[in-house]
């Protein structure tokens, strides 16, 4: 068997999830092999919903204006029962959101995690299947057989298993994946209407029975393209891949795309004809699949130097486009824990803090979507504004992190530790003409600390300053914000910008003075008021090696 030479991470699976975490392992350094079984990226639009907090994570990396550039603006739903129409939902979020709600076919999102992996020179390696793994305590040996059939041993710091729903990795740890299958099978396809509802939204239609059950049911989701929509709807008997292909084999995990007869155009215009809110001819048949849906969580999210992400850690209805979301979040958050242990850099705790912020937020998930996928999401009973920052993944947050630090009371500061880092306008600076976002600030960094005004008790911001540079190793960028009227401060070297609209004092509520440390990820490591460097040294000292 051939061997290969080392890398500090083999990442297993070239989707959404894999590339993710790929290209945020480059973006900090670290070196990393990204391999997939498939010859090549398939022309499915699977998973179509880029969320709000998504496009953060995209802004955060340099890469947004290209997901932008491809995608289409998601507005909204309307509802249809039995002919009639319920009303529609708007997706609004507040103004301070940067982004709205997006649709992309999968492969686009593909398409730009890779074109972007391969600017740090890093290609995917298709055609080249994991066989098998073992772990020891100072690597992983991986087995894998590349697009010559050759059977190659690949030697890595860690593994990490985005590699779907019948995940090999997964499989490889002895995880379980508690968790139950939908008995109904679903029609996906990729068409073209020409109706006249308004454009940006989707269609929910279904077809309630007496006893009440919904008995026939349409879901269509706008696709980048004039009248492009993917559609979703239950499947006939005669094209049941359960019928075709029997029981499940292996894991017995029946989730994604299935085999079997496709669908043809004339099988999907049956359904429209029944469920359209007006008349319309379906064209352009791009492709077709029945899909098939589990629900399903591990009961760890990795194992000693293995780790796993995105559907190979939980599977569940794909309503409110929440699963490859959840998993790009899922890469981001390892990603930066995984950079600072191979930098030597890292808390003993920071690793396992991957479970224990992310498990918890893929149960949430699992189980919210199949209440929507049994009942709508109109039929959640959260105020509109918490059900929109929710579906949203803005409300994603680590207040019981290990890696965060409670406040000892609650002073009615609108952010706390844990929580997600919000954008704001109008900062202004000495040199640009033009006023920015605190993204702008954040974009291609690691770990920042913001430093707002002079809190009389605090300590003086250089000494946070250097505080922090010394407690990360140097990993640490810190800015100054100054309240819109505040003095510029002597020249200590640390960037400054005006919070020239107050918007950064009303998102942080940071009173006198504070100090707010963001990790890679765009989460709050510390919120601290007033500022001193003993609590910044608390707050860094738990991801950070002591």
């Amino acid at each position: 068997m051939a061997r290969s030479g080392s890398t500090d991470v083999l990442v297993v699976g070239a989707g959404p999830v894999g590339l993710m975490l790929a290209a945020e392992l480059r973006r900090a350094g670290v070196s990393c092999r990204i391999v997939d079984r498939l010859p090549a990226r398939l022309p499915y639009a699977k998973a179509v919903g880029v969320q709000p907090r998504t496009l953060e994570l995209f802004d955060r990396m340099g890469l947004v204006r290209d997901v932008l550039d491809a995608a289409v603006p998601m507005r909204g739903q309307l509802t249809y029962e039995n002919g009639v129409a319920l009303g529609r939902i708007d997706l609004v979020l507040p103004p301070e959101v940067p982004y709205g709600f997006a649709a992309l076919p999968q492969y686009e999102t593909e398409r730009v995690l890779e074109e972007h992996l391969g600017r740090y020179g890093t290609g995917i390696e298709r055609s080249t299947e994991l066989l098998a793994f073992a772990q020891d305590p100072a690597g992983v040996t991986s087995r894998v057989r590349t697009a010559s059939g050759t059977e190659e041993e690949v030697r890595s710091r860690f593994l990490v298993g985005c590699d779907g729903a019948h995940s090999l990795v997964r499989k490889g740890l002895g995880l379980t994946f508690e968790g139950g299958a939908f008995p109904e099978e679903y029609m996906l396809a990729d068409v073209e209407v020409g109706w006249g509802l308004e454009p940006g939204y989707g269609v929910r239609s279904m077809h309630r029975a007496e006893d009440g059950t919904v008995d026939d049911l349409l879901v269509c989701i706008p696709l980048p393209g004039t009248g492009r929509y993917r559609m979703s709807m239950l499947v006939p008997p005669e094209l049941s891949a359960a019928r075709e292909s029997g029981p499940p084999a292996g894991d017995g995990v029946t989730h994604g795309l299935e085999g079997g007869t496709a669908p043809a155009l004339s099988d999907i215009q049956k359904v429209l004809d029944r469920l359209s809110p007006e008349p319309v001819t379906a064209s352009a048949l791009r492709w077709s699949s029945v899909f098939r849906i589990s629900h399903r969580l591990v009961d760890r999210y990795g194992e000693g130097r293995v780790f796993v992400a995105g559907d190979a850690a939980h599977i569940h209805p794909p309503t409110g486009a929440q699963g490859m979301n959840t998993g790009v979040q899922d890469a981001c958050n390892l990603a930066w824990k995984l950079a600072l242990v191979l930098g030597d850099a890292a808390h003993p705790r920071l690793l396992p803090s991957y479970d224990a912020e992310r498990r918890p937020v893929g149960e949430e998930v699992v189980g919210r979507t199949v209440r929507h996928a049994a009942e709508g999401i109109q039929a959640d009973r959260s105020d509109p504004e918490t059900l929109m920052l929710r579906q949203a993944q803005l409300l994603v947050g680590y207040r019981e992190s290990p890696l965060v630090t409670p406040l000892a009371r609650d002073d009615g500061a609108p952010l706390r530790p844990g929580d997600r880092a919000p954008d704001c306008g109008g900062l202004t600076g000495d040199i640009a003409a033009y006023p920015v976002r605190l993204f702008d600030l954040l974009r291609g960094r690691e770990h920042v600390l913001l430093v707002y005004g002079d809190h009389p008790a605090g300590d003086s911001a250089a000494d946070l300053a250097a505080a922090a540079r010394e407690l990360s190793g140097g990993r640490m960028v810190t800015y100054r914000i100054l309240p819109a009227d505040g003095d510029s401060p002597d020249r200590t070297g640390t960037p400054h910008h005006h919070d020239s609209r107050g918007e950064f004092a009303r998102q942080y509520g940071p009173g006198e003075g504070a100090a707010f440390a963001v990790r890679p990820d765009g989460y709050l490591t510390a919120c601290l008021q007033p500022p001193r460097v003993g609590a910044l040294k608390e707050a860094l000292g738990k991801a950070f090696a002591p």
